[in-house]
């Protein structure tokens, strides 16, 4: 029998996908404009079929990933989508043309998208509430981690490889998409989705208990399975649900309209718009990805501790004093260092509210009936801004200034820090049934202070 250490070691291999998600979301960075070089393609196909269609294979990956995820269980989920990024990167590296590119990085878009549902409910679902945030959020902390690597890997192959560095650089995912693979194999799968599934009430007991050994575990797989109701239940798009879609959806919008996918895939080019010589914009990325990293654990550390809504109201004040910092360098044309130093600062606001919150929130304020098609609905809702902000962006870099741009973000950033202080409850220690009683009006009133116990 697993122990209760091996089932939090199978969150983590779990959240290894999140490395793969950010590995594979910020490779591209690379090779950006080598790939238009080489096929002499116009800015609009560009942003549409090589630097954007990763994100619309996310999109569908994302909107759809629920079913898999109900039909078939998390784990040969998590197995798929090893298999669409190994896929993707070999694709994309042996691509003799910019259709057969375009697929493979939309392969791999259907992989990102796809964890994006499936890790986080994964690891909601087998980790106990008063963990339930550090352990998600370490989904994201992989991602960031990707991006980092994915950074220093494309400026180290930049310096040894001359002409083909660009498939380099997307070929090695390939290393990380095999290993995966394989440990997921051996992580067990949901005990809700054994219960309600599968039917599977003896497995899903058993995991139940070694997470926690000293509750009723017969009285927590009822309440479990009570918590899905009745075939006459209300479907998804209902009055019933609204709260949490309204979360989800303003939580996903807001993630996008930061900018943040903006600033990660197009650094490059906004440092040389900023004045940095061309030859040192890979390294200039660098510094992102560890400012990156290091607030991504402290968020990490915060999340269980103060909770998910502080730590999006210090994102939300970061958000705007570095945006409009980062406006005022482009409008005055201050140096390309102070632009990055905003930049960098930005890059923090983001690891430590949005980008630790965002996964976590979304897969605990659906109820368990509907955690699936709700993270769907909230991944899809991100990516699918993300795509539209991805195909956009080189059009707009060449109709617009910089600091029109990083003002536009300021200016949502501030509607964020409203949703957050007039709209978003707190979820930090509740179990996930306890959430679905607060959260559907009919159930509970909207009382967000009190404390619950531990159990998953």
């Amino acid at each position: 029998m697993l122990k209760t250490r091996s089932i939090l070691l199978s969150a983590i291999v779990a959240s290894l996908a999140g490395f793969l998600f950010g590995f594979d979301t910020i490779v591209i960075s690379g090779a950006d404009r080598p790939i238009q070089e080489i096929w002499e393609t116009s800015d609009l196909f560009h942003g549409t079929f090589i630097m954007s269609m990763a994100l619309w294979g996310t999109v569908i990956g994302a909107l759809f990933g629920g079913i898999p995820c109900d039909r078939f269980g998390r784990k040969k989920t998590l197995f798929g989508i090893g298999v669409l990024y190994l896929l993707s990167a070999l694709g994309s590296a042996f691509a003799p043309d910019p259709y057969i590119f375009s697929f493979s990085r939309f392969i791999g878009g259907l992989g990102v998208g796809a964890s994006s549902v499936a890790a986080p409910i994964y690891i909601s679902e087998i980790t106990p509430a008063a963990d339930r945030g550090r352990l998600v959020a370490s989904y994201q902390f992989n991602i960031v981690l990707g991006i980092l690597i994915a950074y220093v890997s494309n400026y180290l192959i930049g310096i040894y490889f001359d002409e083909y560095a660009w498939r380099w650089m997307l070929g090695v995912e390939a290393i990380p998409a095999a290993i995966y693979a394989f440990f997921v194999l051996g992580v067990p799968e949901s005990p809700r989705w054994l219960a309600l599934k599968k039917k599977d009430d003896e497995a899903a007991k058993k995991l139940l208990k070694q997470l926690n050994p000293k509750a009723n575990v017969a009285k927590m797989l009822e309440t479990i399975k009570g918590s899905v109701g009745t075939s006459t239940d209300p479907n998804f798009f209902s009055r019933k649900y609204s709260f949490p879609i309204l979360l989800a959806f303003l939580i996903a919008f807001f993630n996008q309209l930061s900018g943040i996918n903006f600033v990660l895939y197009y650094a490059p080019r906004i440092f040389e718009q900023a004045g940095i010589a061309a030859t040192e914009v890979l390294g200039a990325s660098i510094p992102l990805g560890i400012v990156n990293l290091l607030f991504t654990l402290l968020g990490m550390y915060l999340i269980d501790r103060v909770g998910r809504k502080q730590l999006m109201y210090y994102g939300s004040f970061g958000y705007i004093i570095s945006l409009l910092g980062v406006a005022w360098g482009f409008f005055t044309g201050a140096e390309g260092s102070l632009v990055v130093a905003f930049i960098s600062a930005f890059i923090a606001a983001h690891a430590v509210g949005q980008g630790a919150v965002i996964w976590v929130f979304i897969s605990e304020i659906f109820p368990n009936k509907v955690r699936d098609y709700g993270m769907s609905l909230g991944s899809g809702t991100h990516w699918v801004f993300a795509a539209l902000i991805t195909l956009l962006t080189p059009t707009v870099l060449n109709t617009f200034s910089g600091g029109s741009i990083f003002a536009f973000f300021a200016g949502m950033m501030f509607l964020q820090l409203l949703f957050v202080w007039l709209v978003m409850p707190e979820t930090k220690n509740r179990t996930l049934e306890e959430l679905e009683d607060i959260l559907l009006p009919e159930d509970a009133e909207f009382d967000f202070d009190g404390e619950a116990t531990s159990e998953v």
